[in-house]
């Protein structure tokens, strides 16, 4: 065969670091955003934190086109950036100074019901003060070990203990497995060491919160039946509740009174006083010391409803609590531009990443909020009247609203927030599949959920409703939604079947 040299034209797209750093940019969420900002100031000299107001920095590329105000007849979108609860009317503009500014200013146990503290005295903590207050359940343990008088050895076992409790408050590793990590090879020294350390359980299991050190779910709950102040319950009902501490805790999940009666050998009527006394008490003793304050979610966005007597209009701004002030050093950047000509790439790379890095998170920004203005476009209806008006709504249909992949939507929508006057979702929530009516029509899975929760809240507690039931009456609605989805609904809005909805008599 014969060589020959050919020319053929083709197009193929490259994912340059730049690129690279953007795609990844947007798909992280806010802390994950922060904690990647000060580890690029740590390692790049020429990024700064902006301390006053600055204009926009222009690299040569086209800014997002964000919409900025768009009517209907329900309402009114306006996107802005947020400022000390000011609503600001456009973003920011581009300029070529050097510098940008990213912000105008600176289930389990019966459901989620709160903590509850059995102290001695009666009294109930706060769980978000002490979770302010900074002290963690060591250390509120700690500070009553002092209070005891024991020798060095038990003191010793005492604090060890006290460090291996989790955040609930509970030792998972048995006594030997604790006393085998400290002395691996001397089975003398191990006996020794569980021997302290039973002792110092039995005084940790006295301590406050009462039920801490426990091991098991139900040596907890007897912990704290055995620690009740007289007069809180019938001694009977206190020892019935003992009796079925004692017994299998799936046969108290499923409130099987049968079961419990022949084992306990106690009457219905006990067993039901039991278990609503066994109700009220704190499964996990090291709850109200979680640092609660950490798990609070900051949005992104924020939609705010203004208008009155049905004309309403809704704002969509950025964060500004979320937005950084970031800019290039000026000082480091016109002393490199001075000596350009000595050569300096290293230098001029960096500098390079610093101005990309602030590009891309201005992108990042600019795309949240044409997503968010996207959404709130659509599910109007959902801002006015709630999640029963949730529209069916598909990433695809953003996508080509916007003129951006799916792929890109999908990282816009994971683990970011939207506060609206209905609480704070994460922005996948106004997505939702949809499910055929009798009409025609399509209702949202999102508003099938919000009425399976509407329609369990509302049933008797004495005949809860089964998943058959609940599907019958939305078919009633017009809703054809089979049994097998409505328990999938219900799993995910951890909503208990039936059977463990059902009210003791």
């Amino acid at each position: 065969m014969k060589q020959s040299l050919s020319l053929r034209v083709s197009q193929h797209l490259a994912l340059t670091p730049q690129l690279q750093q953007s795609i990844r940019l947007l798909q992280l969420s806010t802390l994950e955003l922060s904690q990647e900002i000060e580890q690029m100031l740590d390692d790049n000299p020429f990024l700064e934190r902006a301390q006053d107001e600055a204009v926009r920095e222009e690299f040569g590329l086209a800014r997002a086109d964000t919409p900025g105000e768009a009517a209907s007849d329900e309402g009114e979108v306006d996107t802005g950036a947020a400022g000390d609860g000011e609503p600001a009317e456009a973003a920011p503009d581009w300029d070529g100074d050097g510098s940008v500014d990213m912000a105008h200013d600176d289930a389990e146990w019966g459901g989620d019901a709160p903590a509850r503290r059995h102290d001695m005295d009666g009294d109930e903590s706060d769980a978000t003060e002490l979770a302010r207050s900074g002290e963690t359940l060591q250390m509120f343990l700690h500070r009553q070990a002092l209070t005891l008088r024991l020798c060095e050895e038990d003191l010793a076992a005492l604090r060890f203990l006290i460090e291996s409790l989790n955040e609930d408050g509970y030792l998972e590793d048995s006594l030997e497995d604790l006393a085998a990590s400290l002395a691996p090879a001397d089975l003398a020294q191990q006996e020794d060491l569980v021997h302290h350390f039973t002792v110092a359980l039995r005084l940790l299991q006295h301590l406050e919160p009462i039920g801490v050190g426990a091991r098991s779910l139900a040596e907890c709950l007897s912990l704290q039946l055995a620690a009740l102040p007289p007069g809180t319950a019938d001694a009977a009902c206190v020892q019935a509740a003992q009796a079925v501490c004692r017994q299998p805790m799936e046969l108290l999940a499923r409130r099987d009174l049968r079961r419990l009666a022949q084992l306990t050998g106690h009457g219905d009527a006990q067993l039901k006083a039991a278990i609503g006394l066994i109700g009220r008490l704190e499964p996990k003793p090291g709850r109200r010391f979680v640092n609660v304050e950490s798990n609070i979610v900051r949005p992104d966005v924020i939609v705010t409803r203004v208008g009155r007597n049905g004309q309403f209009r809704f704002r969509v701004q950025l964060n500004s609590d979320v937005m950084p002030r970031l800019r290039v050093h000026d000082v480091y950047a016109g002393a490199l531009k001075s000596h350009r000509g000595e050569g300096h790439p290293m230098l001029q790379q960096r500098l390079q990443e610093a101005r990309w890095f602030i590009k891309n998170i201005q992108q990042r920004f600019d795309t949240i909020l044409r997503v968010s203005n996207a959404i709130v476009e659509r599910q109007k209806s959902f801002f006015i009247h709630g999640e029963l008006a949730m529209r069916p709504l598909v990433l695809r249909e953003i996508a080509d609203e916007l003129g951006l992949h799916e792929s890109t939507i999908s990282r816009v929508t994971t683990a970011k927030y939207m506060a609206t006057p209905y609480g704070t979702f994460e922005l996948k929530y106004f997505f939702g599949s949809a499910l055929g009516t009798e009409t025609g029509g399509n209702a949202s899975s999102t508003a099938v959920r919000a009425l399976i929760r509407q329609l369990v809240s509302t049933e008797d507690a004495r005949k809860p409703l089964s998943d058959s039931q609940i599907s019958d009456m939305l078919k009633e609605q017009g809703i054809e939604c089979a049994r097998r989805t409505v328990a999938k609904y219900r799993e995910a809005l951890r909503i208990a079947p039936a059977n463990l909805r059902k009210a003791l008599q």
